[in-house]
């Protein structure tokens, strides 16, 4: 056998071409796994989490908070403290919701037109109506919603529970993506910031090759298993003499998490196995690669194979819930996910997973019950009032926690800040939000800052 005349080619042979999908490995510590399972804080009531992030602000008044006196209002005028990112006195016309609320489930949650699956699902859902945070820019907000600062980059949610847990599955990434592009702010929004970068999250990109470069381009894996042996030997022995060299260590760690994803990446992907009953709850023709229902099996399956944190991005940057010109781009957006979800909560119920499993879902912020003229179409950022929503995971089903004033433009009752959701994230994880840190420029660092309240009330 010859070898490559320098390390640095070595090292691009032996590797395979696992790219980026390898970066999901990296981490400081050389004697000790991170990613090995941990128990939290205290007892735990769910094991993993399913996020879901729907990009560029969802109307609260046109889909989970049914304000009917917002209808009968329609077209007076109020006074309004904050327009378009300004602070002061506007006067604005009360604009209506354009989608009809109804009732469903025994609890009779009012949920509008827009949603009718995730309302057939409602009994296992509770509503959060009384959401609110810090900014009414995407990017700011976006970055909040994920990492708890609005102002600076952050280690994302996920990263935390990576952090703080670890994976059952060493041959999967902790922390793993689903979006066919990155939100506002962009991959930081999965990002590690300044905990090791195993914990960062691996992108997935919906299509025939979501994970690229992951199988192997050696033919005898004998061969491939000899070449990475000798590589470890080698970094081994160059460590030893650079005992600081993080870099050096985290690409030792990347080479093994890749050469697990080798033989289960692919698997999880592969929906062969997936009676067409399952299919047809999700909306997927067999053979199909992308779209939200496949986004939502495959958060499925990787739950079922050890995956801490999975977070699903139904939209990116563009052509999302940002609906200043018209509301009517809020059907066709809730089209898409609306089967998705309500078969992923099913379908996790069916398979006894759902009260292990904590699903999420949420928006940077809301959009405003008022706008400048009476017949405006759409509707403006929002950061005073929003909703989200959780199930599973001990969470109570067939609940709406928190109150809007009438209009549905201030909480009123039981707010729920961004920091307050992160804190009951963890919480459910068996994480105590205030004892998760992480020591960083000379100070201790967390997911919620010097804030965040577990909302005990939504808990069973």
């Amino acid at each position: 056998m010859t070898f490559p005349t320098s390390r640095r080619e070595f090292l691009k042979k032996a590797s395979g071409g696992f790219g980026a999908t390898a970066l999901a490995g990296m981490c400081s510590d050389l004697h000790a796994n991170p990613l090995s399972a941990r128990n939290g804080h205290h007892e735990a009531k769910a094991d993993r989490v399913i996020f879901i992030y729907s990009t560029g602000g969802t109307s609260h008044v046109d889909t989970f908070n049914h304000r009917p006196q917002l209808t009968a209002d329609h077209g007076k005028t109020i006074t309004a403290s904050r327009w378009l990112n300004q602070s002061g006195d506007f006067e604005r016309f009360l604009i209506k919701p354009r989608y009809s609320f109804k009732q469903h489930g025994q609890s009779g949650t009012w949920v509008s037109n827009l949603f009718p699956q995730i309302g057939s699902v409602i009994d296992d859902v509770c509503v959060l109506n009384a959401m609110h945070c810090e900014s009414d820019g995407h990017d700011k907000a976006t970055l909040a919603a994920h990492t708890g600062s609005a102002q600076f980059a952050r280690p994302s949610a996920g990263a935390w529970v990576s952090y703080g847990l670890g994976t059952v599955n060493q041959n999967l990434p902790s922390f793993m993506v689903l979006a066919p592009a990155a939100p506002y702010a962009g991959a930081q929004t999965w990002g590690s910031d300044f905990l090791p970068a195993c914990h960062q999250g691996t992108h997935v990109s919906p299509g025939k090759e979501p994970l690229a470069n992951v199988r192997p381009q050696v033919a005898d894996p004998r061969l491939q298993q000899m070449e990475l042996s000798l590589l470890e030997r080698l970094n081994q022995s160059h460590l030893k003499q650079r005992a600081a060299d993080q870099a050096l260590d985290a690409r030792i760690r990347s080479f093994e998490t890749a050469f697990g994803m080798q033989r289960e990446a692919p698997e999880a992907f592969d929906f062969s196995d997936e009676t067409e009953a399952t299919l047809n709850l999700y909306g997927l023709e067999r053979g199909t690669t992308a779209g939200f229902g496949w986004q939502c099996l495959v958060a499925r399956r990787l739950a079922e194979r050890g995956v801490r944190f999975t977070e699903l991005i139904d939209v990116g940057s563009s052509n999302n819930w940002d609906s200043h010109g018209n509301m009517g781009d809020h059907a066709r957006l809730a089209k898409a996910i609306d089967q998705p979800i309500a078969a992923l909560l099913t379908d996790l119920k069916q398979r006894g997973m759902l009260d292990s499993t904590l699903v999420v879902w949420t928006t940077e912020f809301g959009r405003t019950p008022f706008n400048k003229d009476a017949n405006h179409a759409g509707r403006e950022h929002h950061k005073h009032c929003f909703s989200s929503w959780l199930a599973g995971g001990g969470v109570k089903g067939g609940m709406v926690h928190g109150k809007s004033d009438e209009y549905g433009i201030r909480t009123a009752q039981d707010s729920v800040h961004t920091h307050d959701l992160h804190a009951t994230m963890l919480h459910l994880l068996g994480i105590d939000h205030e004892r998760l840190t992480f020591r960083h420029a000379g100070r201790d660092f967390r997911l919620t800052d010097v804030h965040g309240r577990v909302v005990r009330e939504i808990i069973s």
